[in-house]
């Protein structure tokens, strides 16, 4: 998981909602074109298309717009931008394509103390991962019930998104053998910066954690790629 820098919402949604008037109100049901898909490129922007969760490559056509905190019990954040992040599997995947994990399988579960939150700077610290693909919850005691819970009501750790992290680890491996140790920490530190298209590099964050665990760096607390 991967820090999500939230940033200012679209002028357009804002006035948008400023048309409230006694005959109407914006509401999720009403939210839609021209409004929400810049909305939804907005969101895609500032996560560097990644999922906010699991990490995968995304664009509008392979995501949907997430709340954080789910709508059935949070109403009043159901249009508040802050709360809105893009999560893998698309909009109108009814039902979602099988396996369901991230958004569509968290559906409407949101737990304060057990919900780990892209949204936080130490996201990261939540969690682990393996050569072999596998997200696993980190060693520290107050952090480690909140990674599980979060790893199961997401569904991060199906042998899909294992896989798909164990191959993005091994493209980086097949180049790495003839770098220096300062190259490699370059490189490391690169998997937290966006491309010249704006864009995160698919599970980053997996790729940046096991690198350090690996291949011993001084950017060990830098959340610019460890969250």
């Amino acid at each position: 998981m991967k820090y999500i820098k939230k940033g200012e919402e679209p002028e357009k949604f804002v006035v948008w909602k400023a048309l409230v008037n006694d005959d109407w109100k914006p509401e999720w049901n009403n939210f839609q074109p021209p409004e929400k898909p810049v909305v939804h490129d907005a969101l895609l922007k500032e996560q560097g298309y990644i999922c906010c969760y699991c990490g995968m490559g995304i664009i509008k056509e392979s995501s949907h717009i997430e709340h954080f905190k789910p709508r059935r019990g949070y109403p009043d954040l159901a249009l508040e931008y802050s709360n809105l992040i893009a999560s893998c599997q698309g909009e109108r995947e009814e039902p979602p394509t099988v396996p369901v994990h991230c958004g569509h399988q968290k559906k409407h579960w949101y737990d304060e103390k057990l919900m780990v939150s892209p949204l936080e700077m130490s996201c990261g610290d939540f969690f682990k991962y393996s050569a072999a693909g596998e997200i696993l919850a980190t060693d520290e005691l107050e952090k480690k019930d909140a990674a599980k819970e979060s790893i199961e009501k997401l569904a991060l750790n199906i042998s899909k998104l294992q896989n798909m992290r164990k191959v993005a680890i091994e493209a980086v491996l097949l180049g790495i053998e003839e770098l220096t140790k300062e190259e490699i920490q370059q490189l490391i530190y690169g998997y937290g910066q966006l491309d010249s298209n704006g864009k995160y590099t698919p599970f980053c964050a997996a790729i940046a954690y096991f690198f350090h665990n690996y291949f011993s760096t001084p950017y060990g607390n830098n959340n610019s790629y460890h969250s």
